[in-house]
């Protein structure tokens, strides 16, 4: 299919103004396709040539202006649309449509557990053209008024309020001016919880299979969404601008949430079937008050070229963590970005993908290009950049100019000069040389000290930048407790700007024993430590006071490993010491995280992996010692979690999943049943009849994908045979499923029995996304990669991959930032 170019995009807009599509789509016809007309309204400013776009099963019919064109000269997705005249004109497109099982388009899903049909779509971004005719591009905004035929029994749900007209009929309230991409439909038999909140209906959905898990969490989801709502509306002074709030969870859905207008579609593994953390808790409100900021930045205010994919991404991800912290009993939500989510800003930073927040504007030519940023650079270190703004420009003059931007460009598309200039006019520091170094570079700068002993002026704090970005950073400094050496007082946290304008920096007292750069993790870069700071915090790392502060410490221990400057056994030791004693859920899994997919799986070679296996088992028995009195239930089963994972022998699990429970704690839900039976079947414990007898207690579509993930890992020929023609021979696996394949083919312990296929995964994922697209692309790269075989044949068939083959964009960005992270794993290996 033909991508947009940024210049066509450019040279449509100068000649159409598209006022309002009115579309039909029937969802009767069948399994595999439904009916889509459209009739667009729009102007020529001028005689000239454009096109539409579409990607339809069978194209019926066309007119414009009454007038019919040719079917037949569609050419691939686009109809040209020739000798337009200056005024105004009307096409109608009359085309049936493929459903999708990838998640893009309108994606079609039969839920195993009752046998109950859904459909919803994604749309972003450029898969409206697998609805209906469209010219897609942002920066033609539109009204769109949309009708939905389904079948009865049906709920429908659309940008606005969607009315029952009898029959199976459906009409949603047209929308004021919005972007192709954000168009949205839902239809099926919802299960759905409505009420009212400022006087607009709100509603949450789900499946009907997963009915009692949303009611058991329909309070909490509706408070978080309520308190954001008033929290927004307290810091912006343009209202919310749709006339409803719905928030559908749908299955298989590729991305954590999507912000269409009135309508957030959400991944529905949010909807809890089994026990989660607070953590997990926190992280679903955050996406709600992440998806509800970006009706202000991103739908009202939406870009005008995806260069700017930042402006959405950045600011509602600040604003997501910003607010929860503000308005809901979540109030440590910066601890968790900070050890999880920044870091995958850090990682993506460092890879040869590399680009600025805000890449220049050639550098997004067409929207194949645009699709490969969004990563962590435009979220995690977007949002960083600008908690840096706020912190050096402060709040106040932030939100005026925030509030300026709105009223300037609502209901319009605006431009990172649009944005920067709407900040400029409310504060008197330069926004525009602050862009500059922040938002147009791309790499982390690394903070190191020199410290230097007290005298008496005092001790002196001299940090050495390895890059040139400006920071703000505040210093903390501790001392150990002269009553418990154990125990860490602080002592002082000081203000100082990067680079350092008058020398080093000059504090009273001797030198504390402890030093940390960044505390409170205010700025985007990568901290060192000096040689005593680091030996007092792996002496008593856990009793710092803050664990925003233990966080930052733990992610310089993180980068210290990936940069080759600690040994991956020495933060292995770390947490073995301290985790038994952290108290924050967020670092424990952040650690635990880091130390078993990185470390254990990765950074060290086979002879030394049961070591670190022992260790997290280790670390795994201490914390569930210390959650033996049920004070700690989110602590007590990330420690559950780990241990299962970790797991070098069965008998100790297979009991576990013989009694049904954990021994004092807790009794196995689904998705613990399944974490057991996914660890038996990687250490070759059980087999296909026992993953049947599982799928039969549990036939969800959670299930569905715990047995393919079984199925997969199962250490015998046949079995991996098997996985490999699913994923790759066969293309009826949905997204989902193939993912829980992918994850469960390669293991560390099967090395020897998967090396053959090592090879074959670099001319069959190639294959396999020239065929399927984009979507199990990304997938292919992500989950299908071969990334237990750390070695130097791996990377050089990678390679040859790489320079080789005319590769799909989104597979060539896996396979570059995967073989980055094997050349990585390598040079720790070696050091």
């Amino acid at each position: 299919m033909s991508v947009l170019t940024r210049d066509e995009a450019q040279t449509r807009a100068q000649l159409i103004d598209v006022h309002r599509y009115t579309v039909a789509l029937d969802l009767t016809t069948g399994d595999e396709t439904f009916e889509s007309r459209a009739a667009i309204q729009f102007t020529a400013r001028a005689a000239g040539d454009t096109f539409v776009e579409l990607k339809p099963a069978l194209l019926r019919s066309v007119t414009l202006d009454g007038q019919p064109l040719d079917p037949h000269t569609l050419d691939q997705n686009r109809l040209a649309l020739t000798g337009l005249t200056e005024g105004e004109h009307e096409l109608r497109v009359d085309a049936t449509m493929r459903y999708s099982r990838t998640g893009e388009g309108m994606h079609r899903f039969t839920d195993p557990t009752d046998g109950e049909t859904y459909v919803y779509t994604q749309m972003f971004l450029e898969d409206v053209q697998r609805v209906f005719a469209v010219f897609d591009q942002p920066d033609l905004k539109a009204v769109f008024a949309l009708s939905v035929t389904a079948p009865e029994g049906w709920t429908v749900l659309g940008n606005g309020i969607a009315t029952d007209e009898g029959d199976g009929h459906w009409s949603i309230a047209p929308t004021p001016p919005i972007s192709t991409y954000l168009v949205a439909v839902a239809a099926g038999p919802w299960h759905s919880v409505r009420t009212e909140h400022a006087g607009l209906p709100f509603g949450i959905h789900c499946r009907r299979s997963l009915a009692p898990h949303l009611d058991a969490d329909a309070d909490e989801i509706l408070t978080i969404t309520r308190a954001c709502y008033d929290r927004y509306h307290e810091k912006f002074k343009e209202p919310y601008p749709f006339d409803s709030y719905d928030q559908a969870f749908v299955p298989e859905f590729n991305a954590g949430a999507m912000e269409n207008p009135g309508l957030v579609t959400f991944r529905d593994e949010f909807v809890y079937r089994s026990a989660v953390t607070d953590t997990e808790r926190q992280t679903r409100a955050m996406v709600i008050a992440h998806e509800m900021a970006h009706m202000w930045f991103g739908d009202l205010v939406t870009l005008t070229w995806w260069d700017d994919i930042w402006l959405n991404e950045s600011f509602a991800e600040y604003m997501g963590y910003q607010t929860l912290t503000e308005a809901t009993r979540h109030t440590d939500t910066w601890v968790a970005f900070g050890i999880d989510r920044k870091s995958w800003g850090y990682d993506a930073d460092q890879r040869p993908s590399t680009h600025p927040v805000a890449p220049d504007p050639d550098a997004v030519p067409d929207t194949a290009s645009a699709m490969l940023n969004f990563d962590g650079i435009s979220y995690a270190k977007g949002a960083s950049a600008l908690r840096q703004l706020v912190a050096w420009l402060g709040e106040k003059d932030f939100l005026a100019g925030i509030n300026t931007h709105f009223a300037r460009h609502k209901f319009g598309n605006a431009t990172l000069a649009d944005f920067i200039d709407s900040l400029a006019a409310s504060t008197d520091r330069d926004v525009h040389r602050w862009a500059e170094q922040w938002l147009r570079t791309s790499g982390v700068d690394t903070l190191t000290p020199t410290i230097g002993n007290g005298s008496e002026a005092g001790w002196t704090l001299d940090i050495a930048q390895r890059g040139n970005r400006p920071h703000r950073i505040a210093v903390g400094a501790y001392d150990r407790d002269l009553v418990d050496p154990g125990q860490l007082t602080p002592r002082d946290r000081f203000e100082i700007d990067i680079p350092q304008q008058d020398g080093p920096t000059v504090r009273p007292g001797r030198r504390p024993d402890l030093v940390v750069l960044n505390d409170g993790d205010l700025t985007y870069a990568k901290v060192r430590l000096d040689e005593r700071s680091w030996a007092t915090a792996l002496d008593s790392l856990s009793a710092i006071p803050d664990p925003l502060t233990r966080a930052v410490v733990w992610n310089a221990a993180r980068d210290m490993v990936r940069d080759g400057e600690l040994a991956p056994t020495a933060y292995l030791d770390a947490a073995r010491t301290h985790l038994p004693r952290e108290s924050d859920l967020a670092v424990v899994q952040g650690v635990l995280a880091f130390a078993a997919t990185q470390i254990a799986d990765r950074y060290l070679g086979p002879d030394d992996r049961p070591a670190a296996l022992a260790t997290l088992t280790s670390i795994c028995r201490a914390l569930i010692r210390r959650t033996e009195d049920g004070n700690a239930p989110g602590l007590r089963l990330t420690a559950v979690r780990h241990f299962i994972s970790a797991a070098t022998q069965p008998d100790g699990i297979q009991d576990w999943l013989n009694s049904d429970s954990v021994p004092g704690g807790p009794e196995l839900d689904p998705e613990l049943r399944w974490r057991i039976l996914y660890r038996l079947a990687v250490l070759g414990a059980v087999d296909d009849d026992a993953i049947a007898a599982e799928l039969t207690r549990d036939p969800s579509a959670t299930g569905q994908e715990g047995a393919a993930r079984c199925r997969a890992a199962l250490p015998d020929g046949d079995a991996k045979a098997a996985a490999w023609d699913r994923m790759f021979r066969t293309d009826d696996l949905s997204n989902y499923l193939f993912t829980a394949t992918a994850q469960g083919f390669w293991q560390p312990e099967q090395a020897d029995l998967v090396r053959r296929y090592v090879p074959r995964f670099y001319t069959d994922a190639v294959e396999l996304a020239d065929r399927r697209g984009p979507a199990i692309a990304e997938c292919a790269g992500r989950y299908a990669f071969p990334i237990h075989a750390a070695d130097e044949e791996s990377l050089r068939l990678g390679e040859e991959c790489l320079s080789a083959a005319d590769l799909l964009p989104a597979l060539r960005r896996k396979l570059v930032d995967q073989l980055d992270d094997l050349r990585r794993a390598l040079r720790v290996r070696e050091g």
